[in-house]
This record gives C-alpha cells, sequence and structure tokens, in this order.
C-alpha cells in the first residue's frame, strides 16, 4: 500500500521546505508591491475629508436649525399678515411656502453648496 506522505517516490518534507522559501519570496514581494502601491495612492489622492472643526453632530444641529427658523419665520410672518389684513389662511399659505424656500436656501448656503449671499467675484 502507497505511503500517504510520499508524492511520486518523494518525501513531502523534502519538497516542503522549497515550497516554503518560495511561498516566503512570494509573500515578501507581495508586500513590497502593496506598501508600494499604498504609498503611491496616498500621495496622489487628495484629502476627501473637509477642513471644518466643527463635529457631525453640530454640524447636523446647524442645518437643522437653518431650515426650521426659515420656515418658522414664515409662518409667524404669515400670521401676522392674516391677523392684520384679515386675509386668512392665503397669507400664512404664501409665507410658509416663502419660509420652507429661505429655509432651503440657508441650508444650501450652509452647507456649502450655494455661494453665500456676498459672495464677491473679484477675490
Amino acid at each position: 500500500m502507497a505511503d500517504p506522505h510520499e508524492r511520486n517516490g518523494e518525501d513531502e518534507r523534502k519538497t516542503g521546505s522549497t515550497d516554503d522559501a518560495d511561498l516566503s519570496a512570494r509573500l515578501k514581494s507581495l508586500d513590497a508591491r502593496i506598501s508600494q502601491a499604498s504609498a503611491h495612492r496616498a500621495e496622489s489622492e487628495p484629502r476627501a475629508r473637509p477642513t471644518s472643526n466643527s463635529s457631525a453632530i453640530g454640524q447636523a444641529f446647524r442645518l437643522s436649525a437653518e431650515f426650521v427658523a426659515g420656515v418658522a419665520a414664515g409662518g409667524i410672518l404669515g400670521w401676522i399678515v392674516d391677523y392684520l389684513l384679515g386675509s386668512s389662511p392665503w397669507g400664512l399659505i404664501v409665507c410658509l411656502i416663502l419660509g420652507f424656500c429661505a429655509g432651503m436656501l440657508n441650508l444650501m448656503r450652509a452647507a456649502g453648496v450655494v455661494k453665500p449671499a456676498r459672495y464677491d467675484d473679484k477675490r
């Protein structure tokens, strides 16, 4: 009966040492290529993180406050217009829509998607 540790008449331990050396050399070569590629990638790609010092939760609160303030101001202004002119509910509806638009604009300005209100093109 054939010995399971022999392969074509050779002892596996003899070929195992050469296979280990070959595998070790290939792993070292792969490690060197990976470290070289990661260093090249780090140099070529710009940093994706924003340079802002505020935390993410602070930014979220600021953006939500910008939006809610616009809608609330529109609602209050619409209620005052309805009270003074007696045009209920049209002043409230129109001013709420305008407040929503103003809140969205302020939100986009605070997020940096749209230019600020006093943007100077000469700079």
